[in-house]
């Protein structure tokens, strides 16, 4: 699933491409992506004409087009879920799902999802932050993010420090891979135990966080295959960047040691173990 790097870089294309546009028409050509919307299909497009969007927003993973009425479209982009832009006359990629139109007569905005594990919904009086992510935490690119709290709060759990970084009631926004990425930059093992860790400790993995996240961000992201791209169907790059995840069996960018592969909570952790040495039980 896209983390906070790859959602930023579809929500800045999307400012660039719909912000203060008017919807004209709304296309729904299969059901499943407004699934959460109980009126159906042939009403979620009707109740959409006619509004115009303001700047799209986002916290941590979570993403949402307001509207100038004070509603919001809630996008939820799974596992394969992408927006598009595109002109009247570019045929549609396949898995198109939903179309948007404007009365500026420009380019459309086009919803693709492969595997339909996403969704587009209405989120009524959702502009400023919808009632659907409210429970989600700030990221640590949000102005009011506070480090040292954030980091109390974590030490403050009986957890290890990998399930703690993807908590996002905690901190939002990192996924497996920055996990195991800013693990490896803060030398730091996934299992060591929260409330054994000192508060410095905690920052300097969530200053590892941030600071690996705005590496990907500067490269578009990270991108393994055609699901993950950018509103002008561009990949990111970050994927050559990376330091331990998806590098089993090869060296340590640091130390030389081959990386590991280890089952952590129903999926895979990378590490180093030379620069991240198991904790002492």
């Amino acid at each position: 699933m896209p983390e906070l790097p790859e959602v930023e870089v579809v929500r800045r294309g999307l400012d660039l491409a719909i912000t203060g546009r008017t919807i004209s028409a709304v296309e729904v050509l299969h059901p499943r992506p407004v699934r959460r919307h109980p009126a159906g299909p042939d009403d979620f497009a009707a109740t959409l004409v006619g509004r115009t969007f303001r700047q799209p927003r986002r916290r941590g993973k979570y993403l949402w087009l307001p509207l100038t009425d004070g509603d919001a479209i809630l996008a939820h982009l799974g596992m394969s879920g992408q927006f598009l832009v595109a002109d009247h006359d570019q045929p549609d990629v396949r898995n198109t799902r939903i179309r948007f139109c404007f009365a500026d007569g420009g380019q459309q905005l086009r919803f693709v999802d492969q595997r339909m594990f996403g969704g587009l919904s209405l989120s009524p009086g959702g502009a400023e932050l919808p009632g659907e992510v409210s429970h989600i935490a700030l990221d640590p690119f949000d102005p009011a993010f506070d480090t040292p709290a954030v980091a109390d709060r974590i030490r403050g759990k009986h957890t290890m420090i990998k399930r703690a970084l993807l908590d996002q009631t905690v901190v939002s926004g990192i996924g497996n891979i920055y996990a195991d990425e800013a693990l490896w930059l803060a030398r730091m093992h996934y299992a060591r135990p929260t409330n054994t860790m000192t508060r410095k400790q905690v920052i300097t993995v969530l200053d590892a966080a941030r600071e690996v996240m705005a590496g990907a961000l500067g490269q578009g992201g990270t991108s393994f295959d055609a699901l993950y791209v950018n509103v002008n169907g561009d990949s990111g790059y970050f994927d050559r960047s990376l330091a331990v995840y998806g590098r089993e069996g090869l060296p340590c960018r640091r130390c030389g040691h081959l990386i590991r592969r280890e089952p952590f909570m129903n999926r895979s952790s990378f590490r180093c173990p030379h620069c991240q040495r198991a904790p002492r039980r």
